[in-house]
């Protein structure tokens, strides 16, 4: 019994560690040497710091770096400060968003899986196509950063590579596009000394067909800046004087330090997509998180869906595998399992792009959503019900017993 599973990413690593304690044979592959690359998915919801305590990880979970996320608060003329969301007021301990580097979750991850003696992963290895025998997948062709090739053969392949999976394509599966109506880029400005006793927040900017949002993390600012897609050729050619000055109106809290931005090298696009397979699953191959959904950035779900799903497929498929090949119908009832939460998650994504997002990038409004402000001011069960979408999802997964561990 053995996996190979392409992608060192949240979903690869939670797998492949699930999967080890249940005595499968796993072996990650990830193509880089290191997972240090920036403004990749930060948020870590709660149903995720629930899935480590309930692996015996919790304690040391909590002691990584990190900040908890507060509520989106929105200036509303008239009114003052409203607040959208309430993860507040969730159940405790699990009424938090925590955001933390990605490399800081998938090295403890990695050190974590590293534990179980079926566990391996080989970095500077990319997997780059399908083995396939009698029409079934059995295995991947990689290459090495050192230009070796090779075949690793499996009983499961699992394709956690990402929005721009190179086995989704060779596989011939085409997912769904839905419509974006925006990209975003991704940057930092520095926090001073005398800002770090502020709790954290999510601040919102809104301005003229553009808007911003900055998220508070120990030493820095990290801000989201919106704009209609396709934007990037445009503002990059206008150069970083003219985005300083942007980034200045939109949020001017920010005025005393956007000097800090060098330049347009710092400024790192995302490239927003919203997209889903219709069948995540060809025999001996599984896609799961966004190789087989890919999510936009509004309300930081992506992770924790592809999460999610790492958990569903390691409970339904850990005994078939103990058992030998996993049949087709075992590998559609993964699907099965995480298809509606998917689809619930990318319909209220879709929502909050039409109430937040849309309606700025067209023109028709320059400022926050009043009318959902007064609704959520009005009625606390609307910010909390979406709140508990967010931290939690509509099908939270929870660890197998063959996963379990006393917390260390």
């Amino acid at each position: 019994m053995s996996v190979v599973i392409s992608g060192g990413g949240p979903a690869g690593m939670v797998l492949g560690l699930m999967l080890a304690r249940a005595g499968v044979e796993v072996t990650v592959l990830e193509k880089h040497a290191d997972f240090l690359r920036d403004f990749r998915g930060d948020t870590v919801h709660a149903s995720t710091v629930r899935l480590m305590d309930e692996l015996g990880l919790g304690r040391k979970f909590a002691a990584l770096p990190q900040s908890r996320l507060g509520n989106l608060v929105v200036p509303v003329p008239g009114v003052g400060d409203v607040a959208l969301s309430a993860f507040d007021r969730l159940p405790a301990p699990y009424n938090y968003i925590a955001m933390m580097p990605q490399w800081d979750l998938l090295n403890f991850l990695v050190e974590e899986a590293k534990r179980e003696p079926t566990f391996t992963v080989r970095m500077n290895t990319e997997a780059t196509g399908l083995l396939r025998e009698h029409g079934r997948v059995v295995g991947v062709r990689y290459r090495t950063r050192d230009g070796e090739e090779g075949e690793l053969r499996a009983d499961l392949t699992v394709a956690a590579d990402g929005r721009h999976s190179t086995l989704r394509r060779e596989a011939g599966l085409v997912p769904e596009e839905y419509p974006v109506p925006f990209d975003v880029w991704w940057f930092r400005l520095p926090r001073h000394a005398h800002e770090q006793a502020a709790p954290p927040s999510l601040t919102p900017g809104f301005g003229e067909r553009e808007l911003a949002l900055s998220f508070t993390r120990d030493d820095y600012f990290q801000i989201a800046y919106f704009k209609s897609k396709g934007f990037d050729p445009e503002l990059r050619a206008e150069g970083i004087d003219r985005f300083r000055a942007r980034i200045a109106r939109l949020m001017p809290q920010f005025a005393d330090r956007v000097d800090q931005l060098a330049g347009t090298d710092e400024l790192h696009l995302l490239d927003v997509k919203l997209n889903r397979l219709d069948r995540w699953y060809v025999d001996g191959l599984l896609l799961i998180g966004d190789a087989a959904h890919a999510m936009s950035p509004a309300g930081g779900v992506g992770i924790n869906l592809a999460i999610q799903d790492a958990v569903a497929a390691a409970a339904l498929l850990a005994e078939p595998l103990r058992r030998g090949r996993p049949t087709v119908a075992a590998l559609a009832r993964v699907q099965r399992r995480r298809w509606w939460p998917t689809v619930v998650m990318q319909r209220l994504q879709r929502v909050l792009h039409g109430i937040m997002f849309v309606p700025v990038l067209t023109g028709r409004r320059s400022g926050p959503p009043t009318a959902f402000a007064a609704v959520a001011r009005r009625v606390p069960a609307v910010r909390i019900g979406l709140s508990r979408l967010l931290a939690i999802g509509p099908r939270p997964e929870h660890a197998p017993a063959f996963a379990r561990r006393p917390s260390a």
